[in-house]
């Protein structure tokens, strides 16, 4: 083994308060009565509570920690932190002790008015709790602040609402677990006690000198460029998705990994994704309240150790126009705590009942709910992104490849399936070269819902987000899918009979979900809307979707949310949306006043010297002329646009909030920023660089 090897064996976790941590240091009875909280989700009492809180503050402390804090997920698209040192009150001598109580572990108190509640919290209605989720380890993070005890919790309300990403998320992780408990035990299985949605996110972003950021106000302000015109060269050679990583950028993911590592989270997989500057990295499967804490630790490790590299790590989902956006590649399955995996087909898929049935639930719930799904990855940066530069479109339907679509085919066309589709071989043709093992089912990049072997790939999520609010609807929907199929199966005297006429129903009434061919292509979009699937472009057009009847009887039924809960967090979407949009303005208008147009009529009056000079000497003036009188209408049209979009944006801020002012965002003040950006983006074509009062996609994207 390498040193490198055992290196990265000794470091993996060093930092997390794991399972062999507590094995260590806790007394056994301690132990098992957290293991048992852990896997079955019993309470924890306070006595026990008391003795892991004192064993975690031990170890923090050996490692350099002077205070903790509860780590949560809050609706503003980040997370949240309040730090307390563990010293208790002085001592009559002066000295302090160090102590940390299983009170302070398992609740803290953050004030819920300061963030985002939809109404639920006014501004005096300020109490807000968070609760440890031990089911998610406490790390440390080292960083400028010192050695740092992170607790994840959960984040509600006074009353209980959740006012965070993680609380429904765990709802729906118990809701999936009973549903398919009950279908595993109609197919005999009596050894498996549990059922976790397993989930993995790669993350793509971009990384950028720091130093070029610094000087782009709408970098800075927004995560993304308002303006700027196309390089000579963007990404139309394909030369830069699995090149070479150039080193400065290796150096970066060198540290990555190792800080991630350090903090439990299993990053595997680094390369250079399709645009310049722009990269991946994926880690393994984990339990989904594990993903989603570890995601959100990926993004701010990004973050800080670009800073170290004089880089900046770009997160938005359309950092510049006309290359490769950036996404989260959400793969899903369901996992046993026996290690079955329920979205495994097998070697005979048509054989399998049980995978069909899950199978074709999975096809019921995305059908039914496709406007959830979609709303799940709705955010103002992928309203950029969706439908373009290697994303999925907006419209969702299922790739199941050429094995499951004909195993379907034949459950639709006889009612009966009897056999599947073979890989075979893969023949290079290069007799130094083995043959390969052929999979039954090619790749479909252009699906947004894509079966990719053993789980299902959703493509649209955005890669600022937080991966919770697509797993809590896709656990809720299939968990709602499995339950009506156990209330039919349950109820059957003849349950092969039942299983395979269920089998057959959900494949011939949710056939329309299915499509495995080209995404990007116009004549999807015709016919998906004759087949009568939405196609929702937009944020706005998306958020609706949180609130009909429809969506409100799931989580209700479910205990996911409640209706009042779904009511604020549509409010939170739209208000999130305005602010969003009124920023990017608002940095425009800025940029364009103070920085654009000031540089521009310098140059004008250059171009004038210049062709009076000329003129002077008699010489032809033409080209400075023609020059002259080009720039000049550009500097008429771009001043046009931008008083244009002051005076839209003003009209903005007087609307009343929520959907009206969401939906006038983007119907008049979105329009009024691309007219803007039009003429400003040919002025950059043809503006002196020397003049020109920022750097440009060339210099940000191609020198890194």
């Amino acid at each position: 083994m390498s040193a490198e090897l055992v290196k990265v064996a000794d470091i993996f976790g060093e930092n997390v308060f794991n399972d062999t941590a507590m094995q260590e240091r806790l007394p056994k009875k301690v132990y098992k009565n957290l293991k048992k909280t852990i896997e079955e989700g019993n309470e924890l009492d306070l006595e026990t509570a008391d003795v892991i809180a004192h064993e975690m503050k031990e170890w923090a402390i050996e490692k350099g920690a002077t205070h903790y804090t509860h780590w949560f997920q809050p609706l503003t698209g980040v997370t949240a932190e309040k730090h307390d040192s563990f010293i208790s009150a002085p001592l009559p001598s002066g000295k302090v002790l160090m102590s940390f109580s299983g009170k302070e572990l398992i609740k803290g108190e953050p004030d819920a008015s300061s963030f985002p509640s939809g109404g639920l919290r006014a501004t005096f209605e300020a109490r807000g709790y968070t609760a440890w989720d031990c089911t998610s380890p406490a790390f440390i993070r080292q960083d400028a602040a010192g050695a740092t005890l992170c607790i994840p919790t959960a984040f509600c309300s006074y009353k209980g609402e959740a006012l965070d990403q993680k609380t429904p998320l765990l709802r729906s992780m118990e809701a999936i677990c009973i549903q398919s408990m009950r279908l595993l035990r109609l197919f005999g299985n009596t050894t498996s006690r549990k059922v976790t949605p397993s989930v993995g996110p790669e993350q793509e972003y971009f990384l950028v000198d720091a130093n070029k950021f610094l000087q782009r106000k709408d970098l800075i302000y927004a995560g993304r460029t308002l303006f700027g015109a196309m390089p000579p060269k963007g990404q139309e050679m394909d030369d830069h998705y699995f090149g070479t990583i150039r080193q400065r950028v290796a150096a970066f993911m060198k540290d990555l990994n190792e800080e991630l590592w350090k903090v439990g989270v299993s990053a595997k997989t680094q390369h250079n994704e399709v645009a310049p500057a722009q990269h991946e990295l994926a880690p393994i499967y984990a339990p989904a309240n594990i993903a989603v804490d570890h995601n959100q630790l990926i993004m701010q490790t990004m973050k800080r150790i670009a800073c170290r590299h004089g880089m900046k790590c770009l997160l938005h989902e359309k950092p510049f126009a006309g290359v490769n956006g950036s996404g989260k590649h959400n793969n899903w399955s369901l996992v046993t705590d026996d290690g079955i995996n329920m979205l495994e087909p097998g070697k005979t898929p048509h054989e399998n009942m049980q995978f069909l049935l899950v199978l074709t639930c999975i096809l019921k719930a995305v059908n039914k709910h496709a406007d959830l799904l979609r709303e799940s990855a709705a955010d103002p940066g992928n309203d950029h992104r969706l439908g373009a530069n290697e994303a999925p479109p907006a419209i969702i339907s299922v790739f199941l490849g050429e094995q499951l679509g004909d195993v379907m085919e034949q459950l639709i066309s006889t009612g009966e399936a009897t056999h599947s589709l073979k890989g075979g071989k893969l023949e290079t043709g290069v007799k130094t070269l083995p043959d390969l093992a052929k999979d039954a089912t090619d790749r479909n990049r252009t699906s947004p819902f894509a079966f990719t072997g053993n789980k299902f790939e959703f493509r649209m999520v955005g890669s600022r987000d937080s991966i919770a609010a697509p797993n809590v609807v896709l656990n809720t929907i299939v968990a709602e899918a499995f339950a009506e199929a156990c209330d039919v199966l349950e109820e059957t005297d003849d349950f092969d009979k039942a299983v395979h006429d269920l089998i057959k129903e959900y494949a011939i009434e949710n056939q329309r979900i299915v499509f495995n061919g080209d995404g990007y292509s116009e004549a999807w979009v015709a016919e998906a809307e004759r087949r009568g699937l939405p196609n929702i472009k937009s944020m706005v057009e998306a958020i609706p979707a949180m609130t009909t009847d429809k969506a409100v009887e799931l989580f209700e039924k479910f205990c996911v949310f409640t209706k009042v809960e779904l009511e604020s967090r549509a409010e939170i979407q739209y208000e999130a949306y305005a602010k969003a949009i009124n920023i990017e303005a608002r940095t425009m208008i800025d940029m364009a006043s103070k920085q654009i147009i000031p540089a521009i009529m310098k140059y004008t009056k250059t171009l004038a010297d210049t062709v009076l000079s000329v003129k002077e000497a008699g010489a032809d003036v033409s080209v400075q002329s023609g020059l002259l009188s080009e720039v000049s209408g550009l500097l008429v049209e771009t001043k046009t646009a931008l008083e244009a979009l002051i005076k839209v944006t003003d009209e903005a801020a007087e609307k009343e909030e929520g959907a009206v002012q969401a939906n006038f965002y983007h119907d008049e003040v979105f329009p009024a920023m691309e007219a803007l950006r039009a003429p400003v983006d040919r002025l950059e074509m043809i503006v002196d660089k020397d003049v020109w009062p920022m750097p440009s996609y060339g210099d940000l994207i191609f020198e890194v």
